[in-house]
């Protein structure tokens, strides 16, 4: 029965440990709004942070090894960790201070407000 699990499982779990974090970007009218596709993760896992107008949003799962008194022995374990990162470079049209996120039914949710841009004030310059 081993064998079968064996025999060319070493690629799949090379493409299972792979975890993207797909993302959709929109721009309203006062922000843009990045939504992180993650479903099944918990809020307080996840880190987001701005570096030099970068934004980085991160997320790491590590394996919870329980034993047991079963006598039942794992064939394949594929359960081991999850991680991402994601970073953006933001432009100054971006209000970095009032950037707000919420993690709703497996969708992380960034707000990343504009500034509000005010038009140069038209001046005449004189000649000397």
């Amino acid at each position: 029965m081993e064998d079968i699990f064996h025999n060319g499982w070493n690629r799949i779990n090379e493409e299972v440990s792979a975890f993207t974090a797909p993302v959709n970007i929109q721009e309203t009218e006062k922000s843009y709004e990045l939504h992180v596709i993650a479903a099944g993760l918990k809020k307080e896992d996840f880190k987001i942070n701005i570096d030099k107008n970068i934004l980085n949003i991160s997320f790491e799962q590590k394996e919870e090894n329980k034993e047991e008194g079963n006598a039942a022995k794992w064939l394949r374990s594929e359960y081991r960790m999850r991680s991402f990162k994601r970073s953006f470079t933001l432009n100054e049209k971006v209000d970095t201070a009032n950037i707000a996120a919420k993690y709703t039914d497996g969708i992380l949710q960034i707000t990343l407000p504009k500034k509000e841009v005010s038009e140069p004030a038209a001046h005449e310059i004189s000649v000397n």
